[in-house]
């Protein structure tokens, strides 16, 4: 215990994560995004029809009007919201950590160091596939669920992010 120190770390010289520069998400991934969300509102315009072919004695005019008024204006700031999301999201791998950072109102960033990270999973969704894009799924010790998913990134890319993050795993062990 001789060389034992418990020198004070002034926190203001810590690199700081806002520094760096995060990579965007492939432009096409916003196309994903709006055709599953024209999926959903598709799905959400059809159900009261087909509901009041078969019960038509639940929809009164004032609810066809509500519904009028309530679904194209959910729609709207749906898709604008996903668009801002959109923008808002991007991902940075540094030499110790991974950086995701996402949000709409409030931004948020994820820092998770390789030495933390326990298994990679790549997916592909239908549409997703059509593009060539796959998201990337970052589990860490102690969770269930991924911790982190990075989603619209070229197929290749995330082939090559997964080795690499393979790599630091097994150099851990």
């Amino acid at each position: 215990m001789e060389n034992f120190t418990n020198e004070t770390i002034d926190t203001r010289q810590l690199p700081k994560f806002e520094e760096v520069t995060f990579t965007n998400l492939h432009p096409n991934y916003i196309w994903v995004v709006l055709i599953n969300l024209a999926l959903f509102i598709g799905i959400l315009i059809l159900v009261p029809i087909f509901v009041s072919m078969f019960k038509p004695e639940l929809f009164s005019g004032r609810v066809w009007l509500i519904i009028g008024v309530v679904i194209p204006i959910f729609s709207v700031l749906l898709v604008a919201f996903s668009i801002i999301g959109f923008k808002k999201k991007g991902f940075a791998f540094r030499e110790h950590d991974v950086l995701f950072r996402y949000g709409i109102i409030a931004t948020n960033t994820i820092v998770i160091p390789y030495n933390r990270v326990q298994h990679v999973a790549l997916h592909e969704g239908l549409i997703s596939r059509y593009f060539g894009l796959t998201k990337i799924e970052i589990f860490t010790a102690g969770g269930s669920s991924s911790d982190i998913e990075i989603p619209g990134i070229e197929k290749e890319q995330a082939e090559n992010i997964k080795q690499l993050l393979m790599g630091k795993i097994q150099k851990q062990l």
